[in-house]
Order: C-alpha cells, then structure tokens, then sequence
C-alpha cells in the first residue's frame, strides 16, 4: 500500500504496512485463531485503506484508527462463530490412560501462534510483555469472556488504550467500558491457572530445564521426565478432548505412549505464543523419523506446569514444520 491520500497529506500507507503484524496477534486473542487472525488483519487494512479519504488525523492516531476497525471486524466475525477452547476448557481430568484417544473434528479448537508473527523488539521489558500477552493460558482464558469485554480487556490491559479511546473504538461511553473491564478481569482472574514465576524461553534455567525434558524423551525415561513435572502439571491434546493433571497421571500415559509408539522419537526445540516448545518426531515401521506432534511447554521455577501437545496439519503448516527429520 503506497501513496499519499489522507487529509492533511499524511501517507498512510507506510503506516498500514508498519501496523499489519500487531494486528495479526490482536485479532489472534480476539479469536484464537491464526488463521481468521490473518484474515482479519488483511481486512482492516483494506477497509482502512478504502476509507483512508475520511481518516482525521487530529481526531486519532493511524494506530487507534486501525484498532477501531480491527476489533469491530473481530467483534462482527465472532457473531457466528464459536469460542475456541483447549481441551482442559471442556469437562474435568480423565485418569484413564489407555481410554480411546479419539480426535473431536467438531469442536474449532484453539491454535497456538508461531514467533514469526511476533514483535519482540530489544528491549527486554517489551519483550517480556509482548510473550506474557499471548501465553497459550491467556489466550485461552480469554475466550470464556464474553466478546465485547473481550476487547476492552484487550484495548485497556493489553494495548494500554484509555477508557475514552476505547469507548469511542467500541461506540460505547467511559462507564460502560469501566465496567466490562471490572467484570472481564474478575473473570480472567478466576479462570487462569497458577502461572506465578513463569519464565522466558530465553532464561537459562528454562533452556535448561527444556534440554533436560527432550533427553528424557528421547530416552523414554518416563520417571526422569515425571522428575521435571510440577505437583499440578497439565497435559492436553488437542484435537483429542481428553486431559491429564498431576504428574502421576502424565506419567502413566507417557508409559503407554512408549508402550504403543514405541521408542527411538526425536525432539527439537521450537518456541509458540512466547514460551518454550519442542517438535516431536516419532519412528515409523522403516525407522523414519515423522511429524507426530507441536508440544508447548510452560515452565516454572519448580518444574513443567503445562503441556498443550497439538497434532493437527493446520498448525504444522503454520510453524513450517518438516514432515521428515533427516539424520
């Protein structure tokens, strides 16, 4: 997008093109997904562009402007579609390993988000911000809100956007907004797991602790890795609805991974939504190493807290991730 068309001569479209990538990932914690994300962002920027003769810049920023046009797509999209859960979202723990693991290809189920869509800038407490904004947990917290207050939190906690901002992107008063934000953190606070001293990929001790999960996988060595387990770790699977907490119910269903998979399965690093994960590749009958799974890890200073392992082709696709590890 290119050329001067705004009143005042203001170039926008510099401007359009610097704001797509934010947008992308406001989109994605409005609606849990990267692909209708994409979709969205591409939208707004079109309609802002369509209607870049009407934007006034002394009346809002290109940044405000855009988030107006972004959220209310969101707000309109979210009308007809479902809200997009993890499977711990669902109903309560099962504690039987060798129960079914039968896919639920009804359900749209909440995808995790690759770094190349993030902004993480040098300064580390951006960075930190930007990561703890798209945590898997979040997001997924997020979609038990209601939509409109959904988008206030997002505007006001997140974006850091004023109550009158945000009353006037939304077309609502001051009042109003105070009170959805009242009512959407009183939810949040009640519906996110204990995450306290969660830590960064980038921390040492993570980097450590991540190492020593992968040899402990890539051995099999299911007490080794139960030993890197908090107390009240989670284990989820999505498109399979079925979860596991604590760590003697992890265990147990690690054991009959290896038990039916077999041994020999490879694991690389990756990083999701900010945080650490690893690609897990599993031996077939001729020994090749194929793609089994995208597993994003929590970690906090006591051990592994949660595991969200996905096995879907969308969000291979999305992480470009090989089908075959070589070597």
């Amino acid at each position: 997008m290119d050329g001067v068309d705004a009143p005042g001569g203001t170039d926008l479209g510099p401007a359009l093109d610097r704001h797509r990538r934010e947008l992308v990932v406001h989109c994605y914690r409005m609606l849990g997904s990267v692909h209708d994300a994409e979709d969205l962002a591409q939208e707004t920027l079109m309609r802002a562009w369509a209607a870049r003769g009407r934007y006034d810049a002394t009346r809002a920023s290109v940044r405000t402007w855009l988030y107006r046009i972004a959220t209310n797509a969101c707000l309109t999209a979210l009308e007809s579609r479902p809200r997009r859960p993890l499977p711990s979202g669902l109903g309560p723990a099962g504690t039987d390993p060798d129960v079914a693991l039968t896919p639920d290809v009804e359900v749209p189920w909440l995808q995790p988000i690759p770094g190349r869509l993030l902004e993480l800038g040098s300064d580390p407490q951006a960075r930190a911000a930007q990561r703890d904004s798209v945590r898997l947990a979040l997001v997924a917290a997020l979609q038990l809100l209601p939509a409109r207050q959904r988008a206030v939190l997002l505007l006001r906690d997140v974006l850091e956007f004023g109550s009158a901002e945000v009353a006037g992107q939304l077309g609502t008063t001051v009042a109003g907004v105070n009170s959805a934000l009242q009512r959407a953190r009183a939810t949040l606070a009640a519906a996110l797991p204990a995450e306290a001293g969660m830590r960064a990929p980038d921390d040492p001790a993570v980097a450590a602790t991540v190492e020593r999960f992968v040899a402990a996988f890539e051995a099999a060595d299911v007490a080794a890795i139960v030993a890197l387990l908090t107390d009240d770790v989670v284990l989820e699977m999505p498109p399979v609805p079925l979860w596991f907490a604590g760590r003697e119910d992890y265990g147990r269903f690690m054991q009959r991974v290896f038990r039916v998979r077999g041994t020999g399965w490879r694991a690389v690093p990756a990083t999701a939504n900010g945080q650490p994960a690893l690609v897990a590749y599993c031996p077939d009958a001729d020994g090749v190493l194929r793609l089994h799974t995208l597993q994003v890890l929590t970690v906090r200073p006591d051990g592994i807290a949660r595991n969200v392992v996905f096995q879907d082709g969308a969000v291979f696709e999305l992480f470009g991730l090989r089908p075959v590890l070589d070597g």
